[in-house]
């Protein structure tokens, strides 16, 4: 169930700028140096292990021509600040929806095509049940301890147990709804209170500021069980919708999610770790410290909290999930989970909770405000299902089908993140009529899959229309189908659907209910470019607004 600076290192900035000036040139050098330095390498592993006869044979999918030692290397590297971009070219100008990249002595399998995402996902999911190892990854789960990111099953078991049977059940969304209305609240009188000080500016918003920063005060209330890190802040109708240490908070997770799976050299050879070739180690590093600093204390607090409890004999219910994940309890009456544990599963809440939901709606208004024929239908929906007297809630959002149709064609057209995290062959496999080798990376590209020809005709139309089913079945956010990727699949799928669609919905119904949206004064149409280093917009999405309920719902009360 989208790109920004932090203080204490550059999150914004494209990754070729972080290269330093001019970047042709040191990319040039760049690639001399690190060239040499791996066939150097793989000189000396390919000594040690020489390919088999057998495995020179297999019928891989096809792919773009490999240079002797790094394979594709050098292109990944030329392409790093949009490697996701080429990649998609790549598949593009080969017409296939599954090709091959040799990255170093790795097959990197991609896949672009619903039925063969099946077969890998679904079909063929215990062979691909593992994901590699990555310096990213390592460091943002705090050694491999929390449910997505781990690469040890047992882990993956243990944890998921704990966020589908105690984070995520039905008992606890429902007593944590009632935080979640007081940010839907906020949500529209803070827009309202924008409002009446933009008056300047022609009543505009910054969709962007308002949607992250949204996500990032519910998740942070549900988890935490405040919206700000720095106490006597905690809500003020007055009050922007985000201090520092939330703007840097959100800023991170963001930045977390642009470095978890991008490519780096290292991860292809872990000889390489430390030298930092690509900058790469030095942003995950980043991300980690603010982490840590706004997450620690508040995370170490409740730890020493609930071990006096035990000590006192003084427990009491949970309150929140963080209280959910430090309580858990064996059977001794010993934590279940240890503190990298608790951590871990808290900065993978953060993120799934912020990035996804806020980038999908920013993405549903641009293309909405473009076709106003689309936006008159989402608001004629919520009149008629909802009306104009009382504020949209989440037991409105299974009658809101158009809505929900906006936000499927959102994710399709539009995901945060080019590819699926990927997943690791554990033994040679046929998919497709290809042979994907032991050890072989595959992953699914969420750009092919949403933008496929052979599945959505006119692709890159912004049609939510195509999600509406005939006999008026309610329409969800999931897409088990994989024709796009909302959610995932299988095992390794999000446990949290109920709760993001949550998120993202009442987000999108809240700001199409309470005001009219509308282009930016001496805008003609809102760019629809997306930025040189992510699949988000390029610049903030800023939109003209107009209240449009009855004024009672604006007041903030006492």
């Amino acid at each position: 169930m989208s790109p920004q600076t932090l203080p204490s290192f550059t999150t914004s900035t494209p990754l070729s700028q972080t290269l330093s000036s001019p970047y042709i040139s040191v990319a040039l050098t760049m690639v001399t140096f690190l060239s040499t330095t791996l066939m150097m390498l793989l000189l000396l592993h390919h000594k040690r292990a020489a390919p088999s006869k057998e495995r020179k044979i297999l019928l891989l999918p096809p792919g773009p021509a490999t240079l002797p030692f790094i394979g594709n290397m050098h292109q990944l590297i030329w392409n790093k600040s949009s490697v996701l971009r080429w990649i998609h070219r790549v598949l593009t100008d080969m017409g296939a929806d599954v090709i091959t990249l040799k990255l170093g002595s790795v097959h990197v399998i991609v896949v672009a095509s619903p039925e063969i995402a099946r077969e890998v996902l679904r079909k063929n999911e215990p062979v691909f049940f593992s994901r590699p190892p990555t310096f990213a990854s390592n460091l943002f789960s705090y050694g491999y301890k929390s449910t997505s990111l781990t690469v040890v099953e047992a882990q993956w078991r243990k944890m998921k147990r704990v966020l589908t049977s105690e984070v995520l059940s039905p008992a606890m969304e429902f007593q944590l709804h009632g935080r979640r209305v007081l940010e839907a609240d906020h949500l529209v009188r803070y827009v309202h209170g924008q409002l009446k000080t933009t008056t300047q500016d022609g009543g505009c918003i910054d969709v962007r500021h308002v949607a992250r920063h949204y996500c990032g005060n519910v998740i942070r209330r549900l988890v935490f069980g405040r919206r700000r890190f720095v106490d006597g802040r905690e809500y003020s109708p007055a009050m922007s919708v985000a201090g520092a240490d939330e703007q840097e908070h959100v800023d991170a997770l963001f930045t977390l999610v642009n470095y978890v799976y991008s490519f780096c050299v290292s991860d292809y050879y872990p000889g390489l770790v430390g030298l930092d070739l690509d900058g790469h180690e030095k942003v995950a590093r980043g991300v980690m410290r603010t982490l840590d600093r706004l997450h620690g204390p508040v995370i170490d607090q409740r730890v020493r909290e609930w071990s006096r409890r035990r000590e006192e004999g003084n427990k009491r219910g949970a309150a929140d999930i963080l209280d959910v994940l430090v309580a858990l309890e064996d059977a001794d009456g010993q934590p279940v989970l240890s503190l990298d544990e608790i951590k871990a599963q808290t900065v993978e809440l953060m993120f799934g909770s912020v990035v996804y939901p806020s980038n999908t709606v920013e993405w549903a208004l641009a293309e909405m405000v473009n076709k106003p024929e689309v936006m008159r239908k989402a608001t004629d929906e919520l009149d008629a299902v909802v009306g104009r007297e009382r504020l949209v809630q989440e037991s409105d959002i299974s009658k809101l089908n158009y809505l929900k149709s906006c936000i499927r064609e959102a994710f399709r057209l539009h995901p945060y993140h080019g590819i699926n995290a990927p997943r690791v062959a554990a033994e040679d496999v046929t998919i497709a009529g290809y042979t994907i080798p032991k050890d072989s990376h595959v992953i699914v590209s969420r750009i092919g899959l949403g933008k496929n020809p052979k599945v959505w005709p006119e692709p890159l139309e912004f049609r939510p229309e195509r999600h509406l089913v005939d006999d008026g079945a309610v329409v969800v956010l999931a897409e088990p189908d994989l024709r796009f990727v909302t959610f995932g699949t299988g095992r390794r799928g999000c446990p949290g659907v109920s709760l993001g669609t949550s998120f993202t919905m009442v987000l999108f119904a809240r700001l199409l209910q309470g005001f009219s949206w509308a282009k930016a004064p001496g805008v003609d149409a809102v760019s629809l470019q997306e930025s040189p280093t992510s699949l988000a917009l390029a610049a903030p999405l800023v939109l003209q607004a107009k209240p449009r309920l009855a004024a009672h719902l604006y007041v903030v009360e006492s």
